[in-house]
């Protein structure tokens, strides 16, 4: 989970409640913030609207996690950094804790496994039951706990650094416990990597930020590179692809967010329309191969399809696409204690406009409306946007049942086999997710802990 950490001083929501961490779930209709006084969860299906869907008071939350739109949730705080635990938060009962050889630094899952990364070590565990599968030992050294898992559960591909000294991934077959690839993806060691929904696509971006590319999976061919920017190299914290890998979103330490589009240039077509773009194109690709590679490459390289600008700078955030209200829309979670929603034009793309902020935490609960010269912005300069039908009822978030309180000796029940499907499914608390055994209690040195 990409963490946002508080910055210091900071005025607003951000310096008061004390914002730790935020990430969106598998198919980005909720966001989790964890803070000083508990964490939060939201559910992310209208623009105007940010509901809130459960808050606890559990302090000093740095790792929050959901299953989709399900109430299974991962928690882990600071103060017990080497404990997981596991809750179904509709019932408000714990389902399980584990504990570990060392402070948790990331976990990620979805329907198959559970993946809990240390600096030093991944445990790969089965979400049915939470039996503990599988662990990486010595993998090189994570201190940031650098992982993916791809959501899709039929192959459950999980990727993390091959080498703390360049930018090597590892992808893992996390359902076969088998190493599927290494990918020499750069010279600088990785800062950023994620699957599409399918897992057939990886991105990733190293710590000089320059560059970002995008693999096939489970081949490990390069597919795309695009070049995020040349004056400086920069800190980027956050990578997601949209649910239907058209585009692809990288947030940083700077107060640009860049939107990448995936999509093959075709020679055919610039042949059939010789405009003038079309021709300098040629003439810079003819020209490229005189060139030495390093510039060469720089040539050949996209650039931003879309950019936000955003009002913050020098704070963590994480970004994500997503579909909401039959539109596309670019959210960013900011250290400063906002949600900020974007229209993003999918067919011109340039600079996106934001429609709204809310607030995710504070004593008033208040919520703030982007400027009006913004909303008319918006309005004007997306023309697409005045074909959106009016706002539809969204569907309520169900959950998942928790697990039973045997001791975490019997195996799990099987997911039905609809679960499986490959489009998001919303888990139905009775009558989808059957009970799934619990674990409470016994301490295994350097081993998960089962309750």
């Amino acid at each position: 989970m990409e963490t946002v950490e508080e910055a210091e001083g900071s005025g607003g929501p951000g310096g008061q409640g004390g914002l730790i961490c935020a990430s969106f779930n598998q198919d980005t209709t909720s966001l989790a913030v964890g803070t000083k006084n508990g964490y939060r969860l939201f559910s992310v299906t209208s623009v105007d609207r940010l509901d809130r869907v459960h808050e606890s008071k559990s302090p000093d939350v740095y790792i929050v996690e959901r299953l989709f739109s399900s109430s299974l949730v991962v928690v882990v705080s600071l103060s017990m950094p080497r404990r997981m635990n596991v809750y179904h938060f509709k019932k408000g009962t714990e389902i399980c804790n584990y504990s570990y050889s060392n402070n948790i630094l990331a976990v990620r899952l979805n329907r198959q496994r559970l993946i809990v990364c240390l600096e030093e070590s991944i445990y790969i565990h089965n979400i049915k039951d939470m039996k503990l599968l599988k662990t990486l030992l010595n993998t090189p050294i994570n201190p940031t706990g650098l992982c993916a898992l791809s959501i899709n559960h039929s192959n459950s591909y999980l990727a993390y650094p091959g080498s703390s000294a360049i930018g090597e991934i590892i992808v893992y077959d996390a359902n076969n416990l088998s190493t599927v690839t290494m990918i020499p993806a750069h010279d600088s060691p990785l800062a950023a990597i994620t699957f599409s929904s399918s897992g057939t696509k990886l991105s990733s971006a190293s710590e000089r930020g320059t560059v970002i590319r995008v693999f096939s999976v489970p081949e490990g061919l390069k597919l795309f590179e695009f070049r995020r920017g040349m004056k400086r190299y920069v800190s980027i914290s956050s990578l997601s692809f949209s649910m239907d890998a058209q585009f692809l979103c990288a947030s940083s330490n700077t107060e640009t967010v860049h939107i990448f589009k995936l999509e093959q240039h075709s020679h055919s077509r610039d042949e059939e329309s010789p405009t003038w773009s079309a021709y300098v194109g040629k003439v810079f690709s003819a020209a490229s191969s005189y060139l030495p590679a390093q510039v060469s490459d720089m040539m050949n390289q996209d650039r931003a399809f879309a950019t936000v600008r955003l009002n913050v700078f020098g704070q963590k955030n994480v970004c994500a696409i997503s579909t909401i209200q039959k539109l596309p829309r670019l959210l960013v979670a900011s250290a400063d204690g906002y949600l900020y929603i974007y229209n993003v034009d999918p067919q011109d793309g340039g600079e996106c406009v934001l429609v709204k902020k809310h607030r995710l935490f504070g004593s008033d609960e208040e919520e703030e409306d982007a400027s009006e010269s913004e909303m008319t912005a918006a309005l004007v300069s997306q023309s697409y946007a005045a074909t959106v039908a009016m706002p539809t009822t969204m569907p309520s978030s169900s959950a998942v049942t928790g697990y039973s309180e045997d001791g975490g000796t019997k195996k799990g029940e099987v997911i039905p086999e609809h679960e499986f499907a490959a489009s998001p499914v919303c888990l139905d608390d009775e009558n989808e997710f059957p009970p799934i055994n619990s674990c409470r209690g016994r301490s295994r040195s350097g081993q998960g802990r089962r309750t």
